[in-house]
This record gives structure tokens, sequence and C-alpha cells, in this order.
């Protein structure tokens, strides 16, 4: 898939109303046409239409206009399939599968068909809904992040959807599924500071992450709270990769006053740590102690096995499916956000400093 959605070529088809406003009253009213009427976005005119704050009383009021003379209604949802649609942005990590188990356990349990969607690697063109609207899923389940026009768009077309692990601030009403990664961060940066180390790195991840920024933040929180300074030539930012850890890690051991343990804002970073140490003739934990996050299945079976943040990633997509089904059958959800709790596994990648 490739290319932006055109919103006003996809926006949601009310019931047949008084006409398109061009004379030909067999064909439905759309959100796009009220959108283009009112010369304002379909994003502002769903505002509307759902009772949302942040449009003008004037706007608000010229949108109405449009939608009573026009006789636009929402859809009802009715003609959607029995199938949840998890979307994600690219499919190359090894969490994704742990996400796509919780998902079809749900799925299975609810006699409920599953979907997986791919829109493509993060330096492609933004993802298109177009495919998926189009296929009307009961629900929606995003690993993939949604712009506010995406929001819209669905919402137009009646799918109900969950951001799984948001990746950035989203409004109040929009329903996420989320895991502590703050006390995360603090857990795993409390640990080492337990064991002794003062020279603890930091790799996060992109800075434009919320669930990156919350890990480094928990770090940051723990380190004050063990009275010790943040150093910035100790925290470096690299993306989730394997490679980038690696070359993160490359960087902070070349140091000349080089830190005692590091922690990673996941999983395949910490791996790539792992790599940069062993070049460095450091061992594991005797040299350098590594945390990570995540605690994907592999990070047990390395050498040492990897001391790191549990994740509960089936658990986060089980509570999500959940959530979407629930609104997918038109019931009020008990809550819109749930985080879930994150717990510290402790392995064989840690141990006090050498003196």
């Amino acid at each position: 898939m490739t290319g932006k959605a055109t919103l006003a070529d996809n926006a949601a088809d009310g019931p047949a109303g008084k006409g398109d406003g061009q004379g030909d009253t067999s064909r439905p009213v759309t959100i796009a046409f009220i959108a283009e009427s009112a010369g304002v976005s379909v994003p502002t005119v769903s505002k509307v239409i759902n009772g949302k704050s942040g449009v003008s009383a004037d706007t608000r009021a010229r949108v109405e206009a449009l939608v009573n003379e026009h006789g636009y209604r929402k859809p009802s949802g009715a003609n959607r399939n029995n199938v949840v649609e998890l979307v994600f942005r690219e499919l190359q990590h090894m969490w994704a599968v742990e996400i796509i188990r919780g998902v079809e356990r749900v799925a299975r349990q609810h006699r409920v068909g599953l979907m997986v969607s791919e829109f493509g690697l993060h330096d492609t063109a933004e993802p298109t809904w177009d495919d998926t609207v189009a296929r009307r899923p009961n629900c929606v389940l995003s690993v993939a992040q949604l712009s506010e026009a995406e929001r819209a768009q669905l919402t137009a077309k009646g799918i109900p959807f969950v951001v799984f692990d948001p990746a950035t601030e989203l409004p109040d009403d929009v329903p996420f599924v989320g895991a502590t990664n703050w006390s995360g961060g603090r857990a795993a940066t409390r640990h080492l500071t337990e064991l002794g180390h003062r020279r603890i790195a930091m790799i996060g991840g992109p800075e434009d992450q919320l669930y990156c920024c919350a890990r480094l933040d928990g770090y940051r929180s723990a380190m004050q709270a063990a009275g010790l300074p943040v150093d910035p030539e100790l925290v470096v930012h690299a993306t989730l990769t394997h490679e980038d850890g690696r070359a993160a890690a490359r960087s902070l051991l070349a140091l000349p006053e080089r830190p005692t343990a590091i922690f990673t804002a996941n999983d395949l970073q910490a791996l790539g740590v792992y790599q940069a140490a062993r070049e460095a003739g450091l061992r594991i934990p005797d040299d350098l102690s590594v945390v990570g996050f995540d605690d994907l299945p592999v990070v047990a079976w390395v050498d040492p096995p990897l001391t790191t943040v549990h994740q509960p990633l089936t658990e986060m997509a089980v509570a999500a499916t959940e959530l979407a089904l629930t609104l997918g059958r038109g019931e009020a959800a008990p809550q819109v956000g749930v985080e879930i709790a994150t717990t510290l596994t402790v392995r064989g990648s840690t141990a006090p400093p050498k003196d």
C-alpha cells in the first residue's frame, strides 16, 4: 500500500438523505460532502457529529445546519464484517509475534476472524487506511499510530479502534492499551544502583516516541532517587534495533571513563550492547552490566541471559482486543485507557561493579 489516504474519497456514507447537493437524491450524503460544503476538514465535521470539543461555535453551527439540511446520519456499523484487523507499521520485529499471539487468542475465543495488515517501514509514505475502511472490519487494533485525520476516517465509517502502546499523546477519548513504561525504567535503573553502580548509561529510543521518553524519565527518576547525577555524556538515543544499539554502545564504551552498566530502551538494543562489549574485550556481567526492556523470549537464551523489564506484550494484546471487541459490539468501554504493569526479570547480565 502506498500513498496517503484521501479522506474526501473515503468518507463515511450515511443513508440516502435529501440529496448530495447536486440534485442526485439517489446518492448517499457523505461526511466529505458536508466538510466541503462547510469549508472545513473531515476531522472537524467528525468532531461536530460526535459531540467533541475543539470546534468554534460558528463552525459548529454551520456544520450542524448542513447536517440537518442534507439529512446526514452516522453509519450504524451494522454492515461491518466479523473480523478484527490488527494493523502494524512493520512486522519485522520479534515483539510483533507476541502481540499477534494475544490477539489471536481472544479472536478465537470470540469466534471472530483476524486479519493482520502492514503499512510499511518508517521511512515509507504515510499509511493509507483506504483498504482497511473498505473491508469494514468489526474493529481495528492499531500498533501503527493514528493521526487525527485517520481516527476521524475510521470514526466516520463507524469502525471502532484501539491504539496499542501509543507512541504519541492521544486525546482523552481515544481508547488505548499500554504498559507502565516509566515504572519499568525506574525499576531497571534502581536495580543497577542497588547493585552499587554509579556510572549508569542509558541508550534511549527515538525522542519522539512517548513510551521511550517514559522509560528514559524512569531512568532519570531512579538516578535522582539514588543521589546520582545524570551525566549527559551517558545518555544517547538510537533506533530500537540491534545495529543501532551496538553503535551506541560502542560510543559509550569508548569514553575515557566508560559506564559500568547500560540500560537500554528495548531488548534488541541490549543485544547490540552484548556484541559491542565482546568487540571491546569486556565480559558481561563481570565488566559491564546490561538491562533491556521487553523480555522477548530470545533474551532468556543468550549468554548470559539478559536481565530485562518484562513488558507483558501478549497480555496487553489480549486486553486491547477485548476492548476493541467491546467497542465493536457497540458497548461502552469500562475504561478508555488501560496500562498493564511491567516487572523486572533479573537474570545473569547484571552484577555489582568491580572495585
